[in-house]
């Protein structure tokens, strides 16, 4: 397993579209994608997962990738939290 902790830049946090955007990009990935926020784990190929955990702008998340292609997976997952998730 690997996880590094990023905060979200996003001005409306992840809301429909960024998790929309996040979701999709690490949906390709065999591994386990999990956001890490207020110590709970949510799945990071859910959509609705994402929006349910209510991730707001300037929140400190940590991405875990478990599995196979983990380290493809969190460097996509990391990659696409800074470019603003299509914002």
């Amino acid at each position: 397993m690997v996880s590094q902790k990023i905060t979200i830049n996003n001005p409306q946090g992840l809301h429909m579209r960024p998790a929309g955007v996040f979701a999709k990009g690490v949906a390709k990935y065999q591994s386990d994608v999990n956001l890490i926020f207020n110590g709970k784990s949510t799945n990071g190929k859910s959509l609705l997962n994402i929006i349910g955990a209510c991730i707001k702008c300037g929140s400190e998340i940590e991405v875990q990738c478990d599995g196979p292609d983990e380290e493809e997976a969190l460097k996509a997952a990391i990659e696409l939290i800074e470019s603003g998730l299509g914002e």
